[in-house]
């Protein structure tokens, strides 16, 4: 079920109605909650709630085996296990196919072809999330930053919330079940906010995402050899703005629907191109996943506490098995790993750049400190505005990786961009114009949803209902017609 249809406004009216009625019975809310959130995951394929509910039962065993552990090796093990239970269904679903293909050609590269079982296995929507999720809960178990839940409800709620569930925001136990055991309320702020947060997500989508995918990112990725370097560029640019778009969007929707039934969840995207570095841009980017990965494997490895090398090691560690988390394709391999490089070169480079501009105290005050204050300030501002625009186009070379369906598709991209023999046929003023508000929106305050939500947290409730509503109507008559999945649907 997605979003921005038809079914899902069904289906949220009904939930909104019927949990805000049985606001004062939290278990039968919860119960109420729980089984709208299997019938929207259900809505693809009900198959695929089996496995929901599996991994739910998994994690809270191992909780509770946790929780009431006192020995530290036991706990050790336990949690153990149950990850490798967690990544092992996870691996099976996303990565059987690509390491037999890859298994396959190698075997065929040394002249010994062998009869391999391939199985047709479908992948189940949003699994890597919910795996996370699950993952997480255990570590903060074990860490004792969270108590074991005793209520299975609870934690069945906890992993198939149905706006975060199949492609994030990654929350954490330690800030959800919390809420689960207060009695739920909506402030006119939150819910001002949440109205500005889902028209805002659904515009980005519809509108947006959907133009820049239709009109240009689809045909100039399906076979680039075919346009030249003016389109290719463009292209790149328009996806850029497209998977942002697309993924925000639904963590803004999820968000949004999540605030309306009473729950508060953390944000996960911060105007992410305009960082001045990939470090910066991974604080912005996918913030869930980010701080999931810094504190459940960039720590754990070592983080920065050891050797330079072994520093250097975690951070690309940390990026490539990000990129695995992504996608079984050699692509997403090579996505991970740049970004895990560059990661490195940049920590090192800047640190080489604040040596050579370390403080120095000796010129005193007077002119000669004034010019040199000066002088730095616009060095500063200098080195931001090139910061910016060299991480947005490291970000964009790995984006073509990253959408490209095959390596080899990918460097014809990476090389035709250099081609400008061809004209640009896709540089319309409506694509140009598009791409170009849409990142100079990335330049907007940080907090300037909160300030449109505080604007219309006076307004009374039918009104607020109807401005979603006429909101709603409006995104549809400009958006184009159909609607695709969200891009993070696939991981």
């Amino acid at each position: 079920m997605l979003f921005p249809t038809l079914d899902f406004a069904l289906f949220f009216v009904i939930v909104f109605l019927v949990a805000w009625e049985l606001r004062r019975d939290m278990d039968a809310r919860k119960l109420v909650l729980v089984f709208a959130s299997y019938f929207f995951y259900g809505y693809w394929d009900w198959r695929f709630t089996l496995l929901l509910a599996g991994s739910s039962l998994l994690n809270y065993a191992a909780g509770r085996v946790i929780g009431g552990l006192n020995d530290g090796a036991t706990r050790k093990w336990v949690l153990g296990i149950a990850i490798a239970l967690n990544l092992a269904v996870l691996g099976f679903f996303k990565y059987y196919g690509f390491f037999l293909d890859s298994l396959a050609d190698l075997l065929t590269a040394w002249g010994i072809e062998r009869d391999l079982p391939f199985l047709e296995v479908i992948l189940p929507v949003g699994i890597s999330f919910f795996t996370f999720q699950g993952i997480s809960y255990l570590v903060d178990v074990y860490r004792r930053h969270v108590d074991a839940s005793r209520s299975l409800l609870d934690i069945f709620l906890y992993i198939s919330f149905f706006p975060q569930l199949v492609a994030g925001p990654i929350v954490r136990a330690a800030h959800f079940l919390p809420q689960l055991e207060r009695k739920p309320h909506v402030s006119r702020r939150m819910a001002s906010l949440a109205v500005v947060l889902i028209l805002v997500g659904l515009f980005k989508k519809m509108v947006i995402a959907n133009y820049l995918a239709t009109e240009v990112v689809d045909h100039v990725f399906f076979d680039p050899t075919a346009f030249g370097g003016g389109d290719l560029l463009l292209g790149v640019y328009a996806y850029a703005v497209q998977i942002y778009c697309d993924f925000s969007a639904y963590s803004d929707i999820a968000i949004g629907v999540a605030a309306l039934l009473g729950y508060r969840f953390p944000r996960n995207f911060d105007h992410p191109y305009r960082s001045s570095s990939l470090q910066e841009f991974w604080r912005r980017w996918h913030i869930s996943l980010s701080t999931w990965l810094r504190d459940y494997l960039y720590i754990p490895l070592g983080g920065s506490r050891g050797s330079t090398f072994k520093t250097y090691r975690n951070l690309f560690l940390t990026m490539f098995l990000g990129g695995i988390w992504h996608g079984a394709a050699w692509t997403f391999v090579f996505w991970g790993a740049f970004h895990g490089a560059m990661l490195g070169v940049e920590r090192a480079l800047t640190k080489r750049w604040e040596e050579l501009n370390k403080d120095t105290n000796g010129y005193g005050g007077g002119a000669v400190a004034f010019f040199l204050g000066l002088g730095r300030s616009i060095q500063s501002s200098f080195a931001t505005v090139l910061g910016i625009i060299l991480t947005f186009h490291l970000v964009c070379f790995a984006w073509i990786f990253f959408r490209a369906p095959t390596f080899s598709g990918a460097w014809d991209y990476v090389i035709g961009i250099f081609d400008w023999s061809q004209p640009a046929q896709f540089a319309t003023p409506f694509i140009v114009g598009l791409v170009g508000l849409s990142l100079a929106g990335q330049f907007l305050p940080s907090n300037w949803a909160n300030g449109a939500g505080r604007l219309l947290q006076r307004a009374p409730w039918p009104v607020l209902g109807l401005m979603l509503g006429f909101g709603i109507l409006a995104i549809e008559a400009m958006a184009p017609e159909g609607v695709a999945p969200f891009i993070y649907f696939q991981f």
